[in-house]
């Protein structure tokens, strides 16, 4: 082959792949440019369309996806307009002043402020939404984040029809996550109900056998009134028999977690007046206000450290505690103290002194509740399954509980002051002889119960309002805690807590709060008269004389 030759085959085969890739990198821009007018065209004749053509317009613009989202979504809110002169498509949100914030609906570009007489809104019906609700699920369904696509999947299970079920199982092929999954699979099986093959409806049937999902329950109930098969009637009546045993033990669990969810707070509250009236005989009616000056602390603090919400309540917890017990030990040596031996004048003063702190509170911080706000970790609830589930706030206050209460044990256990307490708790006269200043016993027991108190009043500002009367609602409460369980045996205030916890929470529903406190009361009257030292009654020779 001569050069000539030669030279033009490679000239040729040269001009022939620059113009290939000439070809490639221009093809997909021009295809891209071309579906964006496409889009754009489509969603333009909104501005023309009547009210009943708009429902087919929706239909053409679900092709295109998340391209078309921002479009529903704005459609959907009723926030779709257009200009009148020009019809372009806006959003439009309402200012103030009763002009209206407009940005371009396909780029974005800064808001401009525009009369509503340049404007006009694309009218939507109850048809029309329910349409685009669909619409944005099914668009939702295939998206990268699991959280949406589980919010697209619960949309649409309730309102499932052929399409949606073509879409489901499409959708349940690719689907990755586990929690989405499931409700895919049940949506499909929901659907298989409807099925004109009777066996496929058993199978069904049984495989949500049990489901808690209340479309499941209803779904049942719809096909019982409409069969006419006596096999489907009775497979499903077994089910939802089923699902009612299961919502039934599940009701129980729910009543037994708040019962534990009270009982821990009465844990809290009665655990430091179970020290202090063990070791000093002394009925403290204002054990409620160092409940309330520990929730007032926690305020406090929260609003010293605005800016870190998240760790406000670590700091809430030793400091709440440091003031209940400061507090607690100045009402003990500056009037207590004189009164040994004289409980009813105890119970009097110490009502004087609650009485005090309650206005003392008002004139500070104003009659008015006060909201402390939960850090993040304790929000939400940890979800069991569709009917039971257990809130994230009252979980960590019932362990907190627990926590507080080993701690104290530990400090009676394995402490010098510990031993002290117990000492003077048991035989006053002895340890004083022995050695022991029981003032100073007295004085920092005293202070132990009130400063647990206060831990007590950081807890209850996480399920309720911070306010003067808040320590009230719970002092008698504990007193009935104390009694029952066994005067200064703090086993005896754990039992009794829980135990009084969960049996007011069952007997609630059925009397009321007020009549289930009432009852709760004369239960412990007369359990009193025949176990008059409660449950675990203190061990002691000044204990059994």
């Amino acid at each position: 082959m001569n050069r000539p030759i030669l030279l033009l085959i490679t000239i040729t085969t040269t001009l022939f792949f620059c113009a290939n890739s000439f070809s490639n990198t221009t093809n997909t821009p021009y295809k891209q440019e071309k579906q964006t007018i496409s889009f754009v065209e489509t969603a333009q004749t909104l501005t023309t369309a009547k009210l009943k053509e708009i429902p087919s317009i929706i239909n053409s613009l679900t092709v295109f996806n998340d391209q078309a989202l921002p479009l529903f979504e704005a459609l959907i809110n009723s926030q779709l307009y257009y200009i009148k002169d020009s019809k372009q498509l806006i959003i439009a949100k309402k200012n103030a002043d009763k002009s209206y914030a407009t940005t371009n609906i396909f780029k974005p570009e800064q808001a401009i402020n525009r009369s509503k007489k340049l404007i006009k809104k694309i009218r939507t019906n109850n048809k029309i939404r329910s349409l685009l609700r669909t619409a944005i699920a099914r668009i939702q369904l295939f998206n990268s984040d699991p959280t949406i696509r589980e919010n697209a999947a619960n949309s649409i299970v309730t309102t499932l029809n052929k399409e949606t079920a073509v879409l489901f199982e499409k959708a349940s092929k690719t689907e990755t996550n586990k929690k989405v999954l499931k409700i895919i699979n049940l949506g499909l099986t929901i659907y298989q109900l409807n099925s004109s093959d009777q066996q496929q409806q058993l199978d069904a049937i049984s495989s949500i056998s049990g489901n808690l999902h209340p479309l499941v329950r209803n779904t049942l109930q719809q096909l019982i009134d409409t069969s006419d098969s006596p096999q489907i009637n009775a497979a499903a009546t077994h089910a939802l028999i089923k699902i009612e045993q299961k919502t039934t033990l599940y009701y129980y669990l729910e009543k037994i977690f708040f019962g534990l969810s009270l009982g821990s707070v009465l844990l809290l509250a009665a655990s430091g007046l179970a020290i202090t009236f063990g070791v000093m005989g002394v009925i403290n009616m204002a054990h409620g206000e160092m409940i309330m000056l520990g929730a007032y602390t926690t305020y406090v603090i929260q609003l010293l450290m605005p800016n870190h919400i998240e760790y406000s309540l670590f700091v809430a917890i030793p400091a709440a505690f440091l003031v209940s017990a400061l507090v607690g030990i100045i009402i003990e040596r500056g009037v207590i103290q004189f009164l040994k031996g004289r409980p009813l004048e105890t119970l009097l003063a110490t009502f004087g002194i609650s009485l005090l702190l309650q206005q003392l509170v008002r004139s500070i911080f104003s009659p008015l509740n006060r909201q402390v706000l939960s850090p993040e970790f304790m929000t939400g609830a940890l979800e069991i399954n569709p009917i039971f589930s257990i809130t994230y706030n009252r979980l960590y206050i019932l362990f907190f509980a627990l926590l507080v209460f080993l701690i104290l044990q530990l400090i009676l256990k394995k402490t010098s002051l510990g031993l002290n307490v117990r000492a003077v708790s048991q035989n006053r006269n002895m340890a004083k002889s022995m050695g022991i200043r029981t003032e100073w016993v007295d004085a920092l027991t005293f202070g132990l119960g009130s400063g647990i108190a206060g831990i007590a009043g950081v807890a209850l500002s996480q399920i309720t309002n911070v306010g003067p009367n808040l320590g009230q609602a719970y002092i008698i409460d504990s007193f009935m805690v104390v009694v029952f369980g066994g005067v200064g045996n703090l086993w005896g205030t754990l039992v009794g807590a829980f135990s009084l916890g969960i049996f007011n929470k069952f007997i609630e529903p059925v009397t009321g709060a007020v009549l289930a406190n009432i009852i709760v009361l004369v239960g412990i009257i007369i359990f009193i008269q025949k176990r008059p030292r409660g449950l675990f009654p203190q061990k002691g020779r000044a204990a059994e004389s």
